[in-house]
């Protein structure tokens, strides 16, 4: 992408999945169309994921739908809710998961898959590892990656392990909510906000609209949440310093505590430095290279017009390298968050924009950062071997990150 902006510009035509698609990296551009959804803009994501996510899932829907999905996913993952009910649940499952890796080498990009899709699986279900959660796990990689395939219905193909993956999650969660159902034991999660419409949400939801809610909020979580993790373990590893005063703060914080060593919520407001390491390493290792969205009408851009029914792909991946956003771009540097002018900079496109600003941004980052202070305080590491790390089209370790753990 890099070469092909070098060459046509911000603003150019290609084919992703089969789709003629206009690609922008124009920062202004992008930010219009994100805040343009229903002036000639609506989602535009490919046919694969539409199948296998749901046609009620909260990417593709708009109009009243989205209004109502939406409005269910905020009320599930407020800030309210995450200082009442999510965040002592997800400091002892933090707590919990890294408690026994001393003298061992570990895969950090296992244990953080691990970490992420089970901490969900809680939030959500109040589902503990266990045969449940080891067989939803096996269904929702295989759904993960048929989600941006070309949707040839073919066995061994990536999208019709996928679809088969969608039909077993939903049988099973249909399993889980007619025992939720039947049981008059609440267990105090998501599920329960869901299925009882308290104040969570304005609009009854169908029980095909929460099966899709439930499936947005593990897919959209799981990757991000997990590979910002490694790749900070990473980052911390080869940036001493940054590690240093990661630490201070975390230990300063475990400082002020007597027998109690669980993390509140102003524990958790006062991790400003671990706020900026997770958004310095975001902005490093993109996870999200960007949006889809579908022209509805032919619509003029920067004296182009782009046909009724393109795509155009809002890649925000290069816009977090742009030198004039971000000052030695390629650096690894999160003190450059502690000005908060940044994150409420009009370019901030880490989380998305416009009305579909991602709605887990908060939770998913308080799961990292509590990832991050029980593992850092409670340990040191190193890597073993040479492990390979792709940055595109997705970042990962082909092989895993290996890192030896032991107690600090």
């Amino acid at each position: 992408m890099k070469a092909k902006r070098l060459r046509y510009g911000n603003l150019f035509k290609s084919h992703i999945l089969g789709c003629p698609t206009v690609i922008c990296m124009d920062p202004e551009v992008n930010r219009y169309i994100l805040l343009s959804e229903g002036k000639g803009f609506v989602p535009g994501y490919p046919q694969s994921m539409l199948d296998i996510l749901g046609k009620c899932n909260i990417a593709a829907v708009h109009g009243p739908t989205h209004k109502a999905m939406r409005s269910a996913m905020l009320g599930l993952v407020s800030p309210a809710m995450i200082r009442g009910q999510l965040l002592p649940k997800i400091d002892e499952f933090m707590r919990e998961h890294v408690s026994n890796w001393h003298g061992k080498i570990i895969d950090i990009q296992h244990k953080t898959k691990e970490m992420a899709l089970l901490s969900a699986l809680k939030q959500i279900a109040g589902i503990e590892a266990g045969p449940l959660s080891d067989s939803l796990k096996a269904e929702l990689f295989k759904l993960v990656l048929g989600t941006l395939s070309l949707p040839f219905n073919f066995p061994g193909t990536n999208y019709h392990q996928g679809f088969e993956a969608r039909k077993k999650l939903v049988g099973m969660l249909k399993e889980i909510i007619e025992e939720r159902r039947a049981s008059n034991c609440p267990k105090n999660d998501m599920l329960d906000s869901l299925l009882t419409n308290d104040e969570i949400s304005k609009a009854k939801l169908t029980d095909e609209q929460i099966i899709d809610l439930i499936i947005a909020l593990i897919y959209s979580g799981y990757e991000t949440v997990s590979t910002t993790s490694m790749m900070a373990v990473k980052y911390l590893l080869d940036h001493p310093n940054v590690l240093e005063e990661l630490r201070r703060e975390h230990l300063e914080i475990r400082k002020q505590k007597t027998t109690d060593c669980r993390v509140g919520w102003d524990d958790y407001k006062s991790m400003r430095f671990t706020r900026a390491v997770i958004f310095e390493t975001l902005r490093m290792a993109t996870v999200v290279n960007g949006v889809l969205r579908k022209t509805t009408q032919d619509v003029e851009i920067n004296g182009y017009v782009i046909p009724k029914d393109w795509r155009i792909y809002v890649y925000t991946r290069e816009i977090n390298y742009d030198p004039y956003l971000y000052h030695e771009p390629q650096a690894f540097n999160p003190w450059r968050w502690l000005d908060k002018n940044l994150e409420t900079h009009h370019h901030f496109m880490l989380f998305g924009g416009g009305g579909r600003l991602c709605p887990g941004k908060e939770l998913g980052t308080v799961e990292i950062a509590l990832f991050l202070h029980h593992f850092i305080t409670q340990y040191r590491w190193e890597e073993v071997g040479k492990n390979e790390i792709m940055k595109f089209p997705r970042v990962e370790a082909p092989n895993g990150l290996h890192i030896k753990v032991w107690d600090s």
